[in-house]
């Protein structure tokens, strides 16, 4: 007689959320989650620890069940593509409006992962004209959580005497209450960060010198000339912030370094080809011997180039020379003068 089995009933993960579905993932994964773990931002990081750590006894079936689950989204989501429409519709269904106008406000704001990257993008004096009407205290909270570099620039905007307060402040500061951090963020979110969002508006002229720096050199010209014939004070102003191949001279040694060891072999041979000789000898003495050497014969068994060839190489050369500069690794100058330096 075949006997009958009642299949168990599969668990119930309604009751868990999230961060906790997460913790359990990456904890049944081991050390084979590092990548994964790599991908988390602070606060998603400290979210997800908080649920691990209060977990306790999670059962077999459960965890089997997630990975399931995990592996089921994984191999069967196919191609997805994110963006601000797609986020918005999203975090309806799950969030309070409010909140999620709140959340949105923060990622159309300056770029950041959380509100002290976000800080670390904004103008120290817009910055700073927000903090001088703040307590010591707090403007000393707030200058320890940004980038050294970026508080410098604050307390130098600030007025002598306050910013010398804030100093001490930071000096003698202990570690500050959750609590009280996370009421200076949210005032920051709420009273500044929003502001900011709403009002801040880039400068027309940046903008265009974007444009201009994708133009060959050939377009660039033209509209160049055709610009100046309508208004020369604008194409002055455009000229002044674009940020062209010839501006990599004035990197220092350890820059060009770093350049060279990021950018593309067979890029940097063509770009140089139609470089000025003083950017050429620049690369040249910051190269080994040898490497120098082997680049020369390697722009020599280019023969003719095509102009817009180099211009392309040249673009790429810029671009990889602006990411180096977007992760703190190269100084790029501005631009308005020899001496003054941006980060």
């Amino acid at each position: 007689m075949n006997a009958l089995v009642k299949s168990e009933a599969p668990p119930d993960l309604s009751r868990y959320t999230g961060a906790e579905r997460a913790a359990i993932v990456l904890m049944s994964l081991g050390e084979d989650a590092k990548k994964l773990w790599e991908l988390l931002d602070e606060e998603e990081i400290k979210e997800v620890s908080q649920a691990m750590a209060s977990l306790g006894m999670v059962p077999s079936a459960v965890v089997e069940a997630l990975m399931h689950e995990f592996i089921a989204r994984m191999s069967g989501a196919g191609a997805i593509m994110g963006s601000l429409d797609q986020t918005q519709r999203m975090l309806a269904q799950v969030l309070p409006k409010e909140k999620v106008d709140n959340l949105l406000e923060e990622i159309r704001g300056p770029a950041g992962r959380n509100i002290w990257d976000k800080l670390g993008n904004v103008d120290e004096t817009v910055l700073a004209s927000y903090l001088k009407n703040e307590y010591p205290q707090t403007v000393a909270v707030v200058l320890s959580k940004v980038r050294p570099d970026h508080a410098a620039k604050v307390l130098g905007e600030l007025p002598e005497d306050f910013a010398a307060e804030c100093v001490l402040r930071m000096l003698q500061m202990e570690p500050v209450q959750r609590d009280i951090l996370d009421k200076i963020e949210t005032a920051l979110r709420t009273e500044f960060m929003s502001n900011v969002a709403r009002t801040s508006k880039r400068d027309s002229h940046e903008a265009m010198a974007e444009i201009f720096n994708n133009f060959d050199r050939q377009t660039e010209t033209r509209f160049m000339t055709a610009l100046e014939s309508k208004s020369v004070d604008a194409a002055d102003r455009i000229r002044s912030l674009m940020f062209v191949f010839e501006d990599l001279g004035k990197l220092d040694s350890g820059g060009i370094q770093t350049l060279l060891r990021a950018a593309d072999k067979s890029d940097l041979a063509l770009a140089l080809k139609g470089a000025s000789e003083t950017l050429r000898n620049l690369f040249f003495t910051n190269m080994s011997e040898r490497g120098g050497k082997l680049l020369k014969e390697d722009m020599a068994a280019m023969g003719p180039v095509r102009l817009k060839d180099v211009d392309a190489a040249q673009a790429r050369l810029v671009a990889t020379a602006k990411d180096l500069s977007a992760r703190g690794e190269i100084v790029l100058s501005d631009g308005k003068s020899d001496d003054e330096l941006i980060y």
